[in-house]
């Protein structure tokens, strides 16, 4: 993915309020709170396919109106707190992105299969010499 947090900045929208936690009285005149609403369907950065991918991999992330939110309140300053939201959000694409690679189903080989048994013998040797023998 080649999209840069400058390219997403672009087509992001921006809400703030005020946000409780640390602050003091910052925290009753400051509006840090960030929510970033970003609009996948109307995205100018990705594919159809691309679309389609995020969409699918972001279904509980969606609210419903199909945006991705995103919220930031962690800093006393509202412009750390968008820094923190965009960086957020652009690791949450990337990681949609992300196809898996799919595994190809193999046999066990031939040395794999002697070395179960054999550690089974050792096993069952060990478990054989604890019994008592009572025919002696």
């Amino acid at each position: 993915m080649n999209i840069s947090k400058a390219d997403l900045q672009k087509e992001v929208i921006y809400k703030t309020s005020r946000s409780g936690g640390k602050g003091g009285q910052n925290v009753n005149k400051v509006s840090s709170k960030v929510e970033l609403l970003f609009d996948i369907a109307q995205s100018l950065l990705f594919t159809d396919e691309e679309k389609q991918l995020v969409m699918q991999k972001l279904q509980s992330k969606l609210n419903r109106d199909g945006l991705v939110q995103v919220m930031c309140e962690e800093e006393r300053s509202q412009y750390l707190n968008k820094e923190r939201a965009i960086e957020k959000l652009h690791l949450v694409l990337t990681r949609a992105l992300v196809k898996p690679i799919i595994r190809k189903a193999t046999k066990p080989g031939k040395a794999v299969k002697e070395a179960r048994l054999e550690s089974k013998r050792q096993q069952s040797s060990k478990k054989a010499n604890r019994r008592l023998n009572f025919n002696d």
